[in-house]
């Protein structure tokens, strides 16, 4: 065990054009060290997550994190960016630093403020996580590459349309639970797998219901070292961590293998020693509903080809033999882009803290998390267990 989870806060995701980037980053990082029970002073290294790509004006964010609180002044804080993953890789980072005992409290934000941006121009900022000499005119911005990629899925293996309405469904239900979620409304089976006025398809195989929202958001957390984390009220320890990155143009790839993804399994479960069937639960990157399908195999659930088998099957329902996304995912939850990471580790910490309340998985011991940046490019793979 490296280092642990102490402290933790999660602002609900959604439009807020009453917030600035500023006022959330405030907010949840002052709500974090006050979860944690520690003060501003003891923080010896600030992580901040924000992938921006001209969502904020403001590109040079990582000393907004000391505004929290004055004694916060002079600490050193670093912005880390890695797409849609930035946010796990700030907490990555963080873990590096309670491990190597350069630091032993660390504070991890992680926020984005997408829904201020007009239409046109979040899709283009999105198409930046993508290989822009080759896939940058791909019709529908970043929706279209996994467009293109669900297209070549469904060419391969068959038309997984029933299995995609499942994935977006169990998490719209999921969803409802979840207070922080910016859509808590199921939307049922027939409606995601319907086209329809209110659901119409954006791009290839994948309708509305397929994509993940446009959210502001943010989320933070405290890490300290093991032994201090045990004098805590709450300690939550990182059992492994895995970064793999992968070549950026889905040209040089198997672009329906998520090598990346699966590298980053192994080499997590690897280190922490047990297998896929040990974890209780499972927050994964659905950016699209084709994403979670494919990664149900790159984690080792299902063969290669056979992903549908996981969710027309059950098992990754809530009640199933490995609940995926209890949160509601990005699909419910939202994915305001560079708190999403800081949001998946700070949602398992509360499932295995028990105190996920309406979305709490029954027994809840171990997590797994994959974060994903880019089309299965910047792959993060996180395992967490409770202390106590």
């Amino acid at each position: 065990m490296t280092a642990a989870m102490v402290g933790w806060a999660h602002l609900p995701f959604g439009k807020h054009a009453d917030e600035t980037v500023e006022s959330l980053v405030v907010k949840a990082a002052s709500a974090a060290l006050e979860d944690a029970g520690i003060a501003a002073e003891d923080v010896d290294e600030i992580l901040f997550g924000h992938f921006n790509a001209g969502f904020s004006a403001q590109d040079f964010t990582a000393s907004l994190v000391l505004q929290a609180d004055p004694a916060l002044r002079f600490t050193p804080a670093t912005r880390v960016e890695n797409a849609c993953a930035t946010g796990s890789a700030a907490v990555h980072q963080g873990v590096r630093a309670i491990a190597s005992g350069d630091a032993r409290v660390v504070l991890v934000v992680g926020v984005e403020q997408m829904t201020t941006t007009p239409g046109p121009e979040i899709g283009k900022n999105l198409l930046k996580a993508s290989y822009l000499k080759e896939e940058g005119d791909i019709p529908a911005g970043f929706a279209g590459v996994f467009g293109k990629i669900a297209d070549s899925y469904f060419q391969k293996y068959g038309d997984q349309s029933d299995a995609l309405a499942k994935i977006a469904a169990k998490n719209h239900k999921n969803g409802v639970g979840n207070p922080f979620a910016q859509m808590r409304k199921d939307l049922g089976f027939d409606f995601c797998r319907a086209e329809s006025e209110r659901n119409p398809y954006v791009a290839g195989p994948l309708k509305r219901t397929d994509c993940s929202l446009v959210s502001d958001g943010a989320a933070a957390m405290v890490l300290t070292d093991p032994a201090t984390a045990l004098g805590m009220k709450k300690a939550i320890a990182f059992r492994a961590t895995s970064h793999v990155q992968d070549f950026l143009p889905m040209s040089k790839r198997d672009i329906l293998k998520f090598e990346g993804c699966s590298k980053a399994w192994g080499e997590a479960l690897g280190e922490a020693g047990m297998a896929l069937e040990d974890l209780s639960f499972v927050e994964t990157h659905d950016c699209f509903t084709i994403a979670e399908l494919i990664e149900y195999e790159a984690m080792g659930l299902t063969k290669e080809g056979e992903g549908a088998r996981a969710i027309l099957e059950g098992w990754t329902e809530m009640d199933g033999k490995l609940p995926v996304n209890p949160s509601g995912g990005l699909k419910a939850k939202g994915h305001p882009i560079g708190a999403t990471g800081v949001s998946m580790h700070v949602m398992t910490a509360m499932q295995l803290a028990g105190e996920a309340g309406d979305i709490q998985v029954k027994n809840a011991e171990i997590g797994g998390i994959f974060n994903m940046g880019g089309a299965a490019v910047a792959n993060y793979v996180s395992v967490l267990q409770s202390m106590k």
